[in-house]
């Protein structure tokens, strides 16, 4: 009898030990499982605060566009870092896997040496603004409407941006183009100063010539012009396009598509710069402009999963 109770305690040890052990390795595989895939791919969450970094050239406009997208993305889960550079240097950190994206690349003229130079590095998802322009750009109340017909305006001086910016480039070449402007002078300075100095000239009804492009908020608060350019020294209108770095697709799928599906019209970017030329924060001009067009963020939002 002793024996036989001795025998059943024993079993039942036994299968207790069993079960635990059946329950650990139930567990351990239920952990394995719930650890899903730990390379690059995004998980069910969307961005899952992964990160991602947009580059962009110092431009009201690429400031604008690039803080907008740059808010979608960071609402759908992602640690965004916006960082601005210059020219080159931006289309070499997307080229070089440095960055993941930007939203800043003027074609087919402005960004004409960069493309030729980083062009086959980078994947092109197409225009998110057509319509772009660059050229010469004057008060409406100024008695000239081309190129060609300056004399003496503005103390011979033509108000320029940043060195190597396309529209300073292109500059050059209009005063190589135009026998008229064999005398003039290109002053480079930087995209606020230019503006500033737009700013105090029409302020005086003075004579001022810039580099302009649009979409810029100049236009919104000013009543400007182009001057016309017979020469082609400024090329047609352009596009902006979004470029991304080789790999994106595959290792930020969701975040792809939101850059792949990014596009939106001149009086949207505008509305965004001139909020921030009066004063508001980039990130808060973005925010506000991001909460107001819903429909239209989830235009690009749509196939994100």
């Amino acid at each position: 009898m002793f024996k036989t109770w001795k025998s059943f305690g024993l079993v039942a040890v036994l299968a207790l030990v069993v079960a635990v052990l059946a329950a650990c390795g139930t567990n351990d595989e239920g952990d394995n499982e719930d650890s899903g895939d730990t390379g690059n791919s995004e998980s069910a969450s969307v961005g899952d605060g992964k990160d991602i970094e947009l580059v962009y050239v110092n431009w009201d406009s690429e400031i604008a566009s690039t803080n907008v997208v740059g808010k979608v993305l960071e609402d759908l889960g992602y640690d965004v870092k916006l960082t601005s550079l210059e020219n080159a240097a931006m289309w070499q950190a997307v080229a070089n896997d440095e960055a993941d994206g930007m939203v800043a690349a003027w074609l087919p003229n402005t960004h004409a040496s960069q493309f030729d130079e980083f062009g086959e590095q980078v994947v092109d998802l197409g225009p998110n603004l057509e319509g772009a322009k660059t050229g010469l750009v004057v008060p409406s109340y100024m008695d000239v409407d081309s190129i060609e017909d300056l004399a003496d305006e503005a103390g011979q001086t033509i108000t320029g941006i940043e060195p190597g910016a396309g529209v300073v480039a292109a500059t050059e070449t209009a005063l190589e183009e135009y026998d008229n402007l064999s005398d003039w002078t290109l002053s480079t300075s930087s995209s606020g100063a230019m503006t500033t100095q737009l700013g105090e000239a029409i302020g005086n009804e003075e004579d001022v010539i810039v580099t302009g492009w649009s979409p810029h908020w100049k236009f919104s608060e000013y009543d400007l012009k182009y001057l016309e350019d017979p020469q082609g020294a400024f090329g047609e209108e352009e596009t902006i396009n979004t470029m991304v770095r080789e790999g994106l697709e595959e290792d930020l799928p969701n975040a792809y598509k939101v850059l792949d599906n990014f596009h939106w019209d001149i009086s949207d970017m505008e509305s965004v710069m001139l909020e921030i030329n009066e004063g508001a924060d980039p990130e808060d001009a973005a925010a506000s402009w991001v909460e107001e067009n819903a429909d239209k963020v989830a235009e690009w939002t749509e196939g994100v999963e």
